[in-house]
């Protein structure tokens, strides 16, 4: 039988005891030592490592047997390992943090079944690597679920669809209720702590980033600064005090993720301090806009409770076990009064006056310069004007997309007239003076008109 060495950096972790093949021997032995460090491996004599699940920043994870249960249960060993070279204050803290789940473990887990159960914490004092020295490790024994985590299940099969988030989010926020219910913020959701077994359940996973709020006192619920880069909102970034909200963030980015599966930096415009994923993919209008309120970057501006999102989401009318969707109308979610209605993370906001104008003036100018230089091309003038006509569309549509914008509209104008203006067969038919004055007496009159036509709509809407 293998056993696994827990002491962390030792050379040669694995080591195999034909003996401990014997389920008698296996159960009665009193303790084997790693053949390398010498670190005790029966861990408290009851728990046999057999091999490595994971390793983070403070911790790794082992897939352990049980040799007091009857069917030599699997379980879970975390062992508390800090990586680097850690000050007392940030080694106590990490110390803390991993207690805490041990406290959050034995609290939630024992009264929620889609969070796992704690067997036993307990510190293992054994003899160092150096003589005279001795090292103290902590662990934890939890339950084994055997599954995959959804970070594992998105890069094997792709993205995830509209129902499948759906469910995800459900189940997710049912769980995150009970665990908010007992004053405590999980901090650090994210794929990979969502486990999904083999017989379809959802989990949620590693709680040693959590928060204790009930009954703390003023300043103690703020963030310690662990968190998932990209999951974590601007408050917990900020290291400021965390709110059930906080994970609703953090799930909501879960689901964008899902949905795209794009890297989360793919997906936030850090320059407009947006997120814009909404074009990526397809889903109901009034589902993309839970999830956009989720992922408002004011923590009193987000649902304040799972349950808030659990309601939103059952506005949709869809079951868990449909196959087909039809989307809803979109319907505007109460917010606090905003100056605008879409919400922060919408990928398309209202055009203002300004962008009106200008992207009249720029389909002007363009078309403009379009109808020159194929009158000059084909000298009739009938499939000019039909050209110039489509190619003016698709530049209109383009923007009104938002797929060419602000500057985009002055470089693209500049790099066009000058392309038509220093190839002499382009302005042919018209010669240089008209090349220059028709492009933009065709955006005047395009403002114009726009302007002319914006009043007369403004108007009429306050007429009728």
């Amino acid at each position: 039988m293998e056993v696994y060495c827990t002491r962390p950096r030792c050379p040669r972790p694995q080591n195999n005891f034909p003996d401990l093949d014997d389920l008698a021997t296996l159960r009665t032995v009193q303790q084997k030592y790693c053949t390398t460090c010498g670190m005790p491996l029966i861990l408290v004599g009851r728990y046999l490592p057999t091999k490595v699940l994971g390793r983070g920043g403070f911790g790794a994870a082992f897939l352990a047997r049980d040799r007091y249960t009857p069917g030599m249960r699997h379980c879970v060993v975390k062992q508390f390992q800090p990586a680097g070279n850690l000050s007392p204050t940030q080694l106590q803290l990490a110390q803390d943090l991993f207690e805490r789940e041990a406290v959050a473990l034995e609290e939630l887990g024992n009264k929620n079944e889609q969070i796992p159960n704690l067997f036993a914490y307990f510190p293992l004092p054994v003899p160092g690597l150096h003589p005279g020295q001795e090292d103290q490790f902590f662990y934890l024994v939890l339950e084994y679920i055997d599954g995959q985590n959804l970070e594992e299940e998105l890069a094997q099969k792709g993205k995830f669809s509209e129902q499948e988030v759906l469910e995800v989010l459900r189940e997710i926020l049912k769980i995150l209720r009970f665990v908010h219910s007992k004053g405590i913020i999980h901090r650090d959701i994210k794929p990979s702590n969502i486990m999904r077994r083999r017989d379809g359940k959802l989990f949620l996973l590693d709680f040693g980033a959590v928060k204790q709020v009930t009954n703390a006192p003023i300043g103690a619920a703020t963030s310690t600064g662990i968190y998932s880069m990209g999951f974590a909102p601007p408050e917990q970034m900020a290291g400021g005090q965390v709110f059930p909200s906080t994970d609703l963030y953090a799930l909501a980015v879960t689901a964008v993720m899902l949905l795209t599966a794009e890297p989360i930096t793919q997906l936030f415009d850090v320059y407009n301090n947006q997120w814009k994923w909404r074009l990526q993919v397809s889903i109901s209008p009034r589902l993309a806009d839970i999830l956009d309120k989720m992922l408002l970057s004011a923590a009193n501006q987000r649902f304040q409770s799972a349950q808030e999102v659990l309601d939103a989401l059952d506005s949709l009318n869809v079951p868990i076990s449909s196959t087909k969707v039809s989307p809803p109308q979109p319907q505007p979610i109460p917010t606090q009064p905003q100056p605008q209605k879409q919400p922060l993370g919408s990928s398309r906001q209202p055009f203002s006056l300004l962008e009106i104008l200008g992207g009249a003036a720029f389909s002007g100018f363009e078309g403009g310069l379009i109808a020159i230089a194929l009158f000059s091309l084909l000298k009739s003038p009938i499939i000019p004007l039909a050209a110039s006509a489509l190619i003016l569309g698709i530049i209109i549509f383009a923007q009104t997309r938002r797929w060419i914008e602000k500057w985009n509209l002055f470089i693209i104008s500049v790099i066009s007239f000058a392309i038509v203006f220093f190839v002499p067969f382009l302005h042919s038919g018209l010669g240089i003076q008209w090349t220059i004055i028709l492009p933009f007496v065709a955006g005047l009159v395009a403002t114009a008109l726009t302007a002319l036509f914006r009043l007369i709509y403004k108007l009429l809407s306050l007429l009728l």
